[in-house]
């Protein structure tokens, strides 16, 4: 197993495959790695050489942000949001969608289990 921005990549996999197991590169930026570092694209991770795998390792943590420096990234500019009371940002506090979705038959996945409602009516009183 290699070890890319503190993470165990598989070495059975292409290499593009592989590291598409980082949290913030995706098959395009996996991909583009592979394509710049002109590796080939159906090698195998445990295929390459002591010094490729140094260049691969530098290449990502150098210039894409991943792992736990992105989800700080992302956090802040949350919390930003937050704090300056935006739109996007109450949405995000009171656990609503944020981005434009309607939430009167969907959003679940957002906003969480369906509360019951019913059974709120008040007995009338005889007097």
């Amino acid at each position: 197993m290699a070890r890319i921005a503190g993470i165990e990549i598989p070495d059975n996999k292409k290499i593009w495959v592989s590291l598409t197991n980082i949290y913030g590169v995706g098959v395009i930026t996996a991909k583009k790695v592979v394509e710049v570092l002109k590796l080939k694209e159906d090698m195998k991770l445990g295929e390459l050489s002591a010094v490729q795998m140094d260049q691969l390792r530098k290449y990502v943590e150098e210039n894409y942000p991943v792992e736990g420096e992105l989800k700080q990234k992302i956090f802040r500019d949350i919390k930003r949001l937050k704090d300056i009371r935006s739109y996007r940002g109450l949405r995000h506090k009171v656990g609503l969608p944020v981005r434009g979705q309607r939430t009167r038959h969907n959003a679940h996945t957002r906003k969480g289990k369906a509360q019951p409602v019913g059974g709120l009516k008040h007995k009338l009183e005889k007097t």
